[in-house]
């Protein structure tokens, strides 16, 4: 109406059960400067630090990421299929300090997780808690 076009998402997500989640180039941009921050402060990540993620592919992923690119950490993206032993192996080999995970997909990551010297936080996406990890959610 008023000459302007519309915006295009910079992100577009939506979801097998048809749930949608679009953000704007603004809307990325904030919220992968909070998503660093949290990486940063509250999982105590430097540049250069290693996160591991085990996660679906949800708009989470692509935030994080986004959020690892923008403060020098190296993410590395793993499947959900990955066993416990195959999860200890690549904590052991990338010498990951973070690993981020889903809700759902936390109580099969446990079990890898004590042979790890190296890991310092555990961040959790969705909408669920658990002792000993952190809320992304809640922290954003």
């Amino acid at each position: 109406q008023d000459g302007r076009k519309a915006a295009n998402p910079a992100f577009w997500w939506v979801s097998e059960e048809g749930e949608e989640v679009k953000w704007s180039f603004e809307e990325l941009g904030s919220l992968s400067r909070r998503a660093a921050n949290v990486l940063c402060e509250a999982c105590a990540l430097q540049r250069g630090d290693r996160v591991l993620a085990v996660l679906p592919r949800v708009p989470e992923w692509w935030l994080l990421s986004v959020a690892c690119m923008r403060a020098g950490i190296v993410f590395i993206p793993g499947t959900s299929q990955l066993t416990a032993k195959d999860i200890s192996y690549r904590l052991q080999a990338s010498k990951a300090k973070c690993i981020i995970t889903s809700d759902t997909l936390a109580p099969a990551l446990e079990s890898a997780l004590p042979g790890s010297q190296v890991l310092k936080s555990k961040l959790l996406v969705g909408r669920g808690s658990r002792d000993g990890w952190l809320n992304l959610k809640e922290l954003l």
